[in-house]
């Protein structure tokens, strides 16, 4: 019914490293209609219950990406996300500040390890000294070029993909979604000079880390999907250079191992990522897993119905996939 109201339990981080020896959250509950964003009851909180609360927020209207946080465990942008739904499915609101980042106060993260992984890659174009712009302006682009930018020019670098993404959280010289995904913008930009360069360059404990998780692609709000321009950037990634480093040659040999039988060879997988010396450093733990699964130390039977597999790599392979 319009004008009816829901009681929304609101569970609140609380933290400040220079005074609290621990987080904490605060508890609140609002009579709220069911559209109201988290954002709007947040400020509602410090407006009415506790000033003290510490936030970051501005345009209100999902274009400034100020207010990303965790939602009920999601990277969101708290004024995209209503409450209604998010009292049905989990019955409260849990708001943390983003993953990955340090904590100043409360819901505020200090982002600069977000934006020196932005820096790292470049994000700007760098002229081909092969193709000089005229007048110092802008070669034009056809429209076909344009649309290979894909989604990337709609990131509002709010750092919820960051925030998301568990290979930050492993290793944190991963440069992260948003990154990839703005050099994937260059990478693809016909009047960039660097394309190999920034391919070359960002392999090595870069590009080959991402889990294919997804979750960076189910936390951008601006639907920028940067996953899957994470996955374009290894194919260009491995036309350029070729499978040079662990992380590409394990996608080729992946490949090409089902390829061959229709089934995995695990052993034959370690061998072909490793290479010869590295294959031989790691058999004492080989040795370990063949004595727990013996299984993985044999070759595997073909199997039936190759025939239908060897028709989708035909048709990957027409389709001009290189991994």
């Amino acid at each position: 019914m319009p004008g009816e109201l829901v009681e929304a339990p609101i569970e609140v981080y609380r933290f400040d490293p220079a005074t609290d020896k621990a987080p904490r959250y605060e508890r609140h509950v609002l009579s709220l209609a069911p559209h109201t964003p988290v954002l709007t009851a947040l400020l509602r909180i410090r407006a009415e219950e506790d000033p003290t609360l510490s936030l970051r927020y501005s345009c209100r209207s999902a274009i400034c990406g100020s207010c990303a946080m965790l939602i009920n465990s999601k990277s969101r942008l708290a004024c995209q996300t209503p409450i209604g739904p998010e009292i049905e499915r989990h019955g409260r609101i849990v708001v943390d500040p983003m993953r990955n980042q340090p904590v100043l106060r409360d819901l505020v993260t200090e982002m600069t390890p977000f934006w020196s992984q932005y820096r790292r890659i470049e994000p700007h174009l760098i002229a081909d000294p092969a193709h000089p712009m005229p007048e110092g302006r802008p070669t034009s682009m056809t429209p076909a070029q344009v649309e290979r930018f894909r989604e990337t020019p709609r990131c509002i670098a709010c750092a919820a993909c960051y925030s998301a993404c568990p290979a930050v959280e492993a290793d944190p010289m991963f440069p992260g979604p948003m990154a990839l995904a703005k050099l994937y913008r260059f990478v693809v930009d016909p009047r960039d000079g660097a394309t190999r360069e920034r391919l070359v360059r960002i392999q090595p404990n870069g590009l080959w880390l991402c889990l294919r998780c997804h979750l960076c692609t189910e936390a951008c709000p601006k639907g920028v999907r940067p996953s899957e321009r994470i996955m374009d950037l290894k194919e260009l990634a491995i036309a350029a250079q070729g499978a040079t480093d662990p992380g590409s040659r394990h996608a080729v040999a992946f490949k090409e191992n089902i390829r061959e039988r229709g089934v995995l060879n695990e052993l034959k997988l370690a061998r072909q990522t490793a290479g010869t010396a590295g294959f031989l450093a790691q058999l004492p733990q080989g040795v370990r897993i063949a004595r727990r699964k013996p299984e993985l130390s044999k070759t595997p039977p073909t199997i039936a119905g190759k025939e239908e597999v060897e028709k989708l790599y035909e048709a990957l392979d027409d389709g001009g996939s290189s991994a």
